[in-house]
């Protein structure tokens, strides 16, 4: 790390692009706009520290099995970065693919699952059916005994998906676009924009105003919120998203296993901690905390599909902010203003989406233009019905 990160420089005047959010997406969005496009006179702005936000607060998983078409294209096109990433970033993100495995616990949910793992073969990503006696095979834990509430009837299983180390992420592509003279600067918080006319000049800032060539929103949870002091409402509600992990085990857990039904996820990280996530809390809220009837119905839940986790003891629970659009799917690309472009409504997908995203929202920056990856998931598509509904298609219930 260079003493330019360390010294967390003071802002110019001045930036061709200032990136609000210095998380997963506004850190590679910032990088691939110099790796990609040679843009390189940048600034990433962060109101906490880096990766604070819901980059510190996930479950780590990362896969591309999703039903729509234009879903399963984003996300396999950040899988395939995935997959190159360690040597692109010369950094070990620990990235482990270990497969994720898709529960089917009623007849629905079996067709709904085949006809998933179809969608996928069709759009060239790895996807089969499993029966009960192939699930026990993946993940040997498992309970599958047929006298539980929700029996196990199969499961879709996506061999190149798994896990990664979020925070090794966040600084791996902070060291890269620190290196390639991107300025990111902590404690510095948005509080507006500054405008001539109908365009999009620069921002103001708890240091002061900062102008700007293009301006890109990537603030998880706060999207709407700094949309709405320009006047721009977007169609977000943000609701906290449970999660927890263990105590340090053994290794035990050689998958990530994710149930819709009962709903609830489970995998165990390089250190040992079991990592469970559970649903969103049903209320609006900005809290990066949840409520207790949440993590108590994920708990059960998980020693449903895992009686061998009775004994362990929870350490630690939170809850990320997420945007959650009507169709469940993100929006990214222009805004009505000149030069604001914004990258939020994620929901539970951010994380697994994060080099694909950065890749295309610099694209769209640098360009004026979508990239043909996110073109589909542009504010319009709430004016001309095309929506992306992933309620339900995408394996999780939001």
């Amino acid at each position: 790390m260079s003493e330019h990160l360390w010294c967390n420089p003071e802002p110019k005047p001045s930036y061709d692009v200032v990136i609000v959010g210095a998380g997963g997406h506004g850190l590679a969005t910032a990088y691939y706009l110099a790796r990609n496009h040679g843009i390189r006179n940048v600034a990433v702005l962060e109101k906490g520290w880096l990766a604070g936000g819901n980059m510190a607060r996930n479950t780590t998983i990362i896969r591309s099995n999703y039903l729509w078409d234009e879903s399963a294209g984003i996300y396999e096109h950040a899988l395939k970065l995935w997959e190159t990433l360690p040597e692109d970033l010369d950094y070990d993100i620990l990235f482990s693919q270990r497969g994720v495995l898709n529960l089917a616990h009623t007849p629905q949910d079996v067709r709904d699952s085949m006809r998933r793992v179809n969608a996928n073969r069709l759009n060239g990503i790895d996807g089969e059916w499993l029966s009960p006696e192939d699930v026990v095979k993946v993940c040997p834990i498992l309970n599958t005994s047929p006298h539980t509430r929700y029996p196990v009837l199969g499961g879709t299983w996506q061999p190149r998906a798994g896990i990664a180390k979020h925070d090794h992420v966040a600084w791996a592509f902070a060291r890269k676009a620190d290196e390639c003279g991107v300025d990111l600067i902590q404690h510095c918080e948005v509080t507006g924009f500054l405008r001539d006319g109908n365009r999009v000049v620069g921002v103001e800032t708890s240091l002061g105003p900062i102008h700007a060539g293009s301006v890109g929103l990537a603030a998880a949870g706060h999207s709407s919120v700094l949309a709405d002091t320009v006047g721009l409402r977007l169609p977000l509600q943000s609701h906290p998203l449970q999660a927890l992990v263990s105590e340090l085990l053994e290794p035990i857990h050689p998958t990530v296993v994710m149930s819709n039904h009962v709903h609830v996820y489970v995998s165990q990280a390089h250190k040992g901690e079991l990592v469970m996530g559970a649903g969103i809390d049903s209320y609006n809220s900005y809290g990066q905390r949840g409520s207790v009837h949440v993590i108590e119905d994920q708990t059960a839940a998980a020693l449903e599909l895992f009686p061998i986790f009775a004994g362990a003891h929870v350490i630690r629970s939170w809850g990320g902010i997420v945007d959650v659009t009507p169709d469940a799917s993100p929006i990214v690309g222009l805004t009505p203003l000149e030069n604001l472009y914004v990258n939020c409504g994620w929901g539970t997908g951010g994380f697994k989406a994060t080099p694909g995203v950065g890749w295309v929202f610099a694209h769209t920056i640098a360009t004026g233009a979508p990239h043909p990856l996110n073109e589909p998931f542009s504010l319009a598509r709430f004016t001309t019905g095309a929506l992306i509904d992933e309620h339900g298609a995408a394996a999780v219930a939001h």
